[in-house]
């Protein structure tokens, strides 16, 4: 009892220890992806070497709690084992004590003595057991903050009546004291185009992905045809949204397999048709093995225009009521980008269309253009009248004009 009553108070000094070294391992994990993504950006601007020592701080201080906590552990451990083992040798003493005594016999001494060493065997093995689930207590509470994460749930029926999305005084924010936006109200209706445009920062990533539930709002209101999208499950209602991030992510797959990521149960003659729509097949064509050519991870065998038409090849072949767009044609020239506006002018035909824009060209053709500023919305209304407004709209379309005409 003494023995297990030692281990079983490291509890609380063990638990602080691993919680100390769980925080270091995440550190320099973080450190080392963090090199292996901007290892470009590092050597461009000779930044490696030093950012290679910060690096090795981190390591060494792994190095040097993880030493800490074999220590701690052992000090607990070999303190209980060594009581334990005091038994035995207790067993002995008293034993002899008794044997010379004449108060046992010697078949009695020596069958107390088997009996204590096979018992003490697993109860140190217990001992080491009890100890390594104490200092797993910071890994499963880390799990835990996953695990026990709230999940977003809703009914699998869409009672939606068309595809108007309309925010009602929406507010958000990631956490408590960063509040992204505070107070915005808008409809972008079906068979129109809305853009979102302003300043950077102003909230319009946040508005296009709570349109689909990726979070939930804080306060006021999203619906889709009158449906709350809060109350829908998520899965369900991104069924009909088609989404062109910005940022592409692309598996280490074929460039088939890539763009049938938008409806898994597409034939190859609909995946092909899609991504001609894309103008994919400029670029698959010179492939080695064309369409079953490999992109390497995240299609690190492509080039940024390439890529960023795969997902909206993507869009083409989901064909849901709904396109969401996050600067879709950023990384095009400017003939694919003709080409591609020219294909999504077909994909959009009787749907909603919400595309964020920071190029003023991208809006000039738009239905209705929502102005975010500060989380909240500044102007509303079609190019022309915000023109005429002399507003945020009118001063970042001058600004890019100036911009465009500035020569080195």
């Amino acid at each position: 009892p003494v023995a297990f009553m030692i281990v079983i108070s490291s509890k609380k000094v063990m638990s602080r220890i691993h919680e100390k070294t769980m925080k270091y391992r995440i550190d320099c994990i973080d450190g080392i992806q963090e090199g292996l993504e901007t290892l470009r950006d590092l050597r461009s601007y000779n930044m490696t070497e030093k950012y290679s020592e910060g690096l090795e701080k981190k390591i060494k201080a792994v190095e040097k709690h993880a030493i800490v906590a074999e220590f701690a552990n052992a000090v607990f451990v070999c303190s209980a084992q060594m009581i334990l083992k005091l038994g035995i040798g207790t067993v002995a003493v008293v034993g002899s004590s008794l044997l010379v005594k004449g108060e046992i016999t010697v078949l009695t001494f020596f069958m107390f003595l088997l009996v204590v060493t096979r018992m003490y065997e697993p109860l140190q093995i217990a001992l080491q057991n009890l100890a390594a689930i104490i200092s797993l207590d910071a890994n499963c509470n880390r799990m835990d903050e996953i695990l026990s994460h709230e999940e977003q749930s809703g009914s699998d029926n869409l009672d939606n009546n068309g595809y108007d999305i309309t925010f009602d005084h929406v507010a958000f924010s990631y956490k408590s004291e960063e509040q992204v936006l505070s107070d915005v109200s808008f409809t972008a209706k079906q068979g129109e185009i809305t853009a979102l445009i302003g300043p950077s920062g102003g909230g319009k990533t946040t508005v296009a992905r709570l349109a689909a539930r990726f979070w939930d709002n804080d306060k006021g209101k999203i619906t889709v045809g009158g449906m709350n999208v809060a109350d829908v499950d998520p899965e369900k209602l991104l069924s009909l949204y088609s989404i062109v991030f910005q940022d592409v992510t692309l598996f280490n797959n074929t460039v088939m397999e890539n763009i049938r990521i938008g409806r898994k149960d597409a034939t190859d003659e609909e995946v092909m048709a899609a991504a001609r729509l894309a103008h994919c097949e400029d670029f698959v064509e010179k492939m080695p093995d064309k369409w079953n050519s490999m992109i390497g991870e995240n299609g690190s065998e492509l080039s940024g225009g390439e890529r960023q038409r795969i997902s909206i090849a993507r869009a083409f072949l989901k064909d849901a009521p709904i396109i969401l767009m996050d600067e879709a044609t950023a990384s095009l020239d400017v003939d694919n980008e003709s080409l591609i506006q020219e294909s999504i002018a077909k994909l959009i035909q009787n749907k909603t269309v919400l595309i964020i824009a920071h190029r003023m060209r991208t809006v000039d053709g738009v239905d209705k253009i929502v102005v975010l500023k500060d989380g909240k919305v500044a102007e509303t209304g079609s190019p022309e009248e915000l023109k005429k407004a002399n507003g945020i709209y009118k001063h970042m379309a001058e600004m890019q004009l100036c911009s465009e005409k500035w020569k080195y």
